[in-house]
């Protein structure tokens, strides 16, 4: 699904130049489900940013569904990412007022899905993670792992092929994080394409594949035994 080749980002501030990646290779395949590890400032959320199209490498090929977006533009890489590409962050990202239909919906109004098309893919998604009876609440009525759900059913709505997750479940509790850990499990094994940053051993194990970073290279890749 994706390659990066010798791909490096550096960031320029005054005189310092940092480099969060250093010549990173990896190759991810469609509907592998793997695992970024690493210590804080190693590169995970930037590695995570460039493949999301969020951050552009400064050097290095990027190859995603056969092209190089290395060299796109901003408005081309926008167009990749609202066809292919679904976000979940630690901090939910709602939209404060905006029910949680709406969060969800809002996806998909980006992607000028008709209204009636919309409603339905909103009600299907809303049951599939178990979210339909809190419709018409506002986030702020809604606990930590329930505003995880609908950030997982905004991710998913549009039928987007990747979800990048960075640190899922950062702000939960560790009954709320197993839930959006099965949850992702269950959208991988329905063919969705899943990487996640982590600092949890125990919900790396969900993945197939670990790769650990430090310092901007990897350094290691373990495969789960199936």
């Amino acid at each position: 699904m994706l390659k990066l080749h010798n791909l490096s980002r550096t960031y320029q501030t005054d005189d310092v130049e940092t480099m969060a990646l250093n010549n990173v290779n990896i190759e991810i395949k469609k509907g592998e489900f793997v695992a970024i590890m690493g210590p804080s400032g190693c590169g995970k959320s930037t590695l995570l940013n460039t493949i999301g199209m969020l951050d552009s490498p400064s050097s290095g090929d990027y190859i995603f569904a056969g092209e190089n977006v290395a060299g796109y533009s901003e408005s081309q890489l926008s167009l990749i990412r609202k066809k292919s590409i679904g976000f979940i962050f630690q901090n939910f990202n709602l939209i404060d007022e905006l029910t949680v239909a709406e969060n969800i919906e809002l996806a998909l109004i980006y992607h000028k899905i008709p209204t009636f098309e919309r409603k339905s893919r909103v009600e299907k998604v809303m049951d599939k993670v178990g979210i339909a009876h809190r419709a018409k609440h506002m986030p702020s009525q809604l606990s930590g792992g329930q505003q995880q759900r609908v950030a997982v059913a905004r991710a998913v709505v549009g039928d987007q092929a990747m979800i990048l997750a960075d640190e899922p479940t950062g702000n939960l509790d560790s009954a709320h994080g197993q839930e959006v850990m099965e949850m992702l499990q269950t959208l991988n094994e329905e063919g969705t394409t899943i990487i996640m940053v982590t600092h949890s051993a125990v919900h790396a194990n969900y993945a197939s594949r670990t790769i650990n970073l430090f310092d901007g290279h990897v350094v290691i890749e373990n495969v789960r035994a199936a």
